[in-house]
C-alpha cells in the first residue's frame, strides 16, 4: 500500500462506459491515484484508443490486472456480467489481505456469491455493488447498493468523493437480487415497447395505440419513450442481454421459471446495433 496515508488508490478493472464515466468524475482530486486494466489492451486495433482514453482522464493504464491492482486500496470490477466470476477468480490470484474488491457488475446473486468465495480464499475482502440506474448522466452519483462485511466501510470511503453508496446487507446476494428483480421490469419494458412501436408502425396504427396507452398511463409520453427505449436497446442491448441471462439464472436458482427473462435477453440481443 502507499506510504502516503492521505492517498486513496483505486484500480478500475474494466474501462468501458462505467469505468470512464467514474474516472471523469474523479479527475482532479489530488488525494486519488487511479489505475486501470481492460481487455481492450489485448486488441491491437483498440489498444491505442483505450490507452488514450485512460491518459486523458489521468488514469494509469497498466499491462495487466495484477499491475493495475498493486497497492490499490479499492478495486472496482466493472466488466460484463458474463465475465464477473472469471475476473474475481483471476483477482484472487494476486490481491492481498486488506484490499477491497468492489464488484459492481450486473450479475446474479449466485454468481456474486461464487465470486465472493474466490476472494475469501485469497484473503481479500469482497463487496458486491448493485448499480440501480444508468450511469451516463449521474456518473459517480448513481445509486449503488452494497453488500458484504466491508460494505459500510466502502461507502464511508467513497461517498466523500461524490459516490452515492448505501450498505444494505452484510450478506452477498441481497443487493444483486434487488438490482436484477428491478431489471426484469426495466429491460422487459424496453423490448416490449420496441416491439409495440415496430408492430404498430407497420400496421399504421401507432398513433391510436399510443393515444390509448396515454389514456391508461397519462403521465407517460409514449412516443418519446418508445424512441428512448429503441436507442437504449440498440446501444446497450448486448450488455443488457447478459444481465437478463443473469436474471434468468437468479430465477432458476429461486426455483422459478426463467423463460420470460431469457426471452427478454434474446430480444435485447436482437435489437442491439452490431459494431465492427
Amino acid at each position: 500500500m502507499s506510504a502516503d496515508k492521505n492517498t486513496l488508490r483505486i484500480a478500475l478493472i474494466g474501462f468501458g462506459e462505467v469505468g470512464r464515466r467514474f474516472a471523469d468524475d474523479l479527475q482532479g482530486n489530488p488525494a486519488l491515484v487511479l489505475s486501470t486494466y481492460d481487455i481492450l489492451r489485448e486488441d491491437e486495433a483498440k489498444r491505442a484508443g483505450y490507452e488514450r482514453a485512460a491518459s486523458e482522464r489521468n488514469v494509469s493504464a497498466k499491462e495487466n490486472a495484477k499491475a493495475a491492482c498493486e497497492g490499490a486500496h479499492l478495486v472496482f470490477s466493472a466488466v460484463t456480467a458474463a465475465a464477473t466470476e472469471k475476473v474475481a477468480a483471476e483477482a484472487a490470484g494476486f490481491l492481498k489481505g486488506g484490499q477491497i474488491f468492489f464488484d459492481i457488475n450486473s450479475a446474479a446473486p449466485g454468481t456474486k456469491q461464487r465470486a465472493s468465495a474466490h476472494l475469501a480464499n485469497a484473503g481479500a475482502d469482497y463487496v458486491e455493488g448493485a448499480v440501480m440506474a444508468p450511469v451516463k448522466q449521474p456518473g459517480i452519483r448513481v445509486n449503488i447498493l452494497a453488500g458484504g462485511t466491508r460494505a459500510e466501510e466502502t461507502a464511508e470511503r467513497l461517498n466523500p468523493l461524490g459516490f452515492n453508496i448505501k450498505a444494505v446487507s452484510k450478506e452477498i446476494g441481497h443487493a444483486s437480487a434487488t438490482k436484477l428483480c428491478r431489471s426484469i421490469i426495466i429491460k422487459g419494458l424496453e423490448v416490449l415497447l420496441v416491439d409495440c412501436a415496430k408492430a404498430s408502425d407497420h400496421a399504421g396504427v401507432q398513433e391510436d395505440v399510443f393515444a390509448s396507452l396515454k389514456e391508461t398511463f397519462p403521465s407517460i409520453d409514449w412516443s418519446a419513450l418508445a424512441e428512448d427505449m429503441k436507442e437504449r436497446v440498440a446501444t446497450h442491448g448486448i450488455r443488457r442481454s447478459e444481465e437478463m441471462r443473469e436474471a434468468g439464472e437468479m430465477l432458476s436458482d429461486f426455483g422459478f421459471d426463467a423463460e420470460l427473462a431469457l426471452a427478454v435477453a434474446n430480444a435485447q440481443a436482437r435489437g442491439a446495433k452490431r459494431r465492427g
